[in-house]
C-alpha cells in the first residue's frame, strides 16, 4: 500500500535521538530551547515555544489571549477537529467561515461579510483561526487587516504548512498575527513524532504559553507572588497544563529542520509532477493562489461527487492508500448537537463531497507516482 502520507526518518535523525538517550536531559533539557531557536530562526519570527502535540497549541494559543467562556472564536469548517475544539476546550463558542472555491482556505469575502454582520449584531469573534489547508497559507495580509478593523486577535493554524511561502516571507513569521501553530505529527512536512510549536513575536504571550505548558508554574522572582524562598522554589499562579515536548522529540525535530527544505522542494516537484500527468483527466487539481508557495502537505483533488466512493475505493483496492481531508467540522455528530447543521457552509460542503486527497510525500518515487496516477486512471475510466 502507498500511504497517502508518510515520515521520512534519516540515520542522522536516528544518531541525534540516540545522542539524547546517552545524555543527562531526555526531558526539560537544552534540545528543547535549541530546537525552538532554530525553528524561529528559520520562520523569521522572535520566539517558539514547542509542546507535546498542535491540539496542545492550540489550546495553549487560546488560554494565553485569554479566550474563556462568553468568547466567540471563528475557524474554517476545512479542518481537523483541534481547529475548533481548542475553543470550547477553553469554555468559548465556535462558528465557522466558508471557504474560497480555489483555495479551499478561508474566504476572505466571506470572513469580510461575517464580520460586518456580527459587527451590527455585537458578536465579534474574540480570536479568528484561519487554516492554512494543505500547506497553502490563506491570504494573511488580508485577513490580519479585517481583524484589526474589527479587534479580533489571530491565531494562524499551519499544522500543514511548515516550510510554505506567504508573499516575501515563510508561513510562521506572524506579520499579521499574534500567533502561528505547526504541527510534527508524522505524516506532516517534519516530524518530532507527536509535537507542535507555537511561534510568536510577542514576548508576553511567550511567557504566557511557557508557564501554560508546565502547569502554569514559574520560577521567575519577577513573578513570585511570595517571598523567593531560595533555587528550588516555584510557585503555580495560574491553571496550567502538562504540555511539555521532550529532548527526544526536540531533537529528531531540530535534526528534521537540516533537512526541511529538501523535503519542501520535493513535496513540490511531486505536486507539479501531478499537474502534469493528471492535466486531461476528468477532475479537479488543487490550485495556487500567486500569493504564496504551498508546502504541500497534501496533494488534494475533486472527482464528481457521485463518483467519489467508486473512485476512492478502487484506488485502495489497487493498494493506493488514499484519503479525504476533511468532512466539515460542523457535520461532525459531536457538532450537530451543538445546533450545526448541513447547509452552514456550502462551498466547503461541495468540496468534500467530491475530494479526495493523492499520496505526495518526501521519499515518494517517481514510479510509485507513476502508479497512483494509473490506478486513478483505472478508477475514472
Amino acid at each position: 500500500m502507498i500511504p497517502y502520507g508518510r515520515q521520512s526518518i534519516s540515520e542522522e535523525d536516528i544518531a541525534a535521538v540516540v545522542a539524547v538517550l546517552r545524555s543527562d536531559w531526555i526531558t526539560q533539557g537544552p534540545c528543547i530551547d535549541a530546537f525552538e531557536r532554530a525553528l524561529a530562526a528559520y520562520c523569521g519570527v522572535a520566539h517558539g515555544v514547542a509542546v507535546a502535540n498542535a491540539t496542545a497549541a492550540l489550546h495553549l494559543a487560546c488560554l494565553a489571549l485569554g479566550v474563556g467562556p462568553g468568547d466567540w472564536v471563528w475557524t474554517s469548517p476545512n479542518t481537523f477537529l483541534a481547529s475548533a475544539n481548542c475553543a470550547l476546550y477553553c469554555g468559548a463558542q465556535v462558528d465557522f467561515v466558508d471557504i474560497d472555491p480555489l483555495t479551499y482556505n478561508i474566504s476572505v469575502a466571506a470572513l469580510e461579510e461575517k464580520l460586518r454582520q456580527a459587527s451590527f449584531d455585537g458578536v465579534l469573534p474574540a480570536v479568528l483561526i484561519p487554516v492554512h489547508f494543505a500547506g497553502q497559507s490563506c491570504d494573511m495580509e488580508k485577513i490580519g487587516a479585517l481583524a484589526r478593523q474589527y479587534g479580533c486577535r489571530v491565531i494562524e493554524d499551519a499544522s500543514h504548512a511548515v516550510g510554505a511561502d506567504y508573499q516575501a516571507g515563510k508561513v510562521g513569521n506572524c506579520a499579521y498575527s499574534d500567533m502561528t501553530v505547526f504541527s510534527f505529527h508524522p505524516v506532516k512536512i517534519l516530524t518530532t513524532a507527536e509535537g507542535g510549536m507555537v511561534m510568536t513575536n510577542n514576548s508576553a504571550l511567550r511567557q504566557a504559553l511557557q508557564r501554560l505548558r508546565s502547569h502554569g508554574m514559574t520560577r521567575d522572582p519577577a513573578d513570585l507572588q511570595n517571598r523567593h524562598e531560595g533555587a528550588w522554589y516555584y510557585e503555580q499562579i495560574e491553571l496550567g497544563y502538562n504540555y511539555r515536548i521532550t529532548d527526544l522529540q526536540a531533537a529528531l525535530g531540530l535534526s528534521q529542520l537540516a533537512s526541511l527544505g529538501k523535503f519542501v522542494a520535493r513535496r513540490r516537484e511531486l505536486a507539479a509532477r501531478y499537474d502534469r500527468l493528471l492535466a486531461d483527466l476528468p477532475l479537479v487539481l488543487p490550485r495556487q493562489a500567486e500569493y504564496g508557495r504551498s508546502a504541500y502537505h497534501l496533494y488534494p483533488i475533486q472527482v464528481a461527487s457521485e463518483q467519489r466512493r467508486v473512485v476512492f475505493d478502487a484506488l485502495r483496492a489497487q493498494g493506493i492508500g488514499a484519503n479525504v481531508h476533511y468532512l466539515p467540522v460542523y457535520l461532525q455528530p459531536y457538532y450537530r448537537m451543538l445546533g450545526f447543521g448541513v447547509g452552514k457552509c456550502p462551498q466547503a460542503e461541495h468540496f468534500y463531497r467530491g475530494a479526495i486527497s493523492l499520496p505526495l510525500f518526501y521519499s515518494m518515487t517517481d514510479a510509485e507516482q507513476d502508479q497512483v496516477v494509473a490506478a486513478l486512471s483505472n478508477a475514472l475510466a
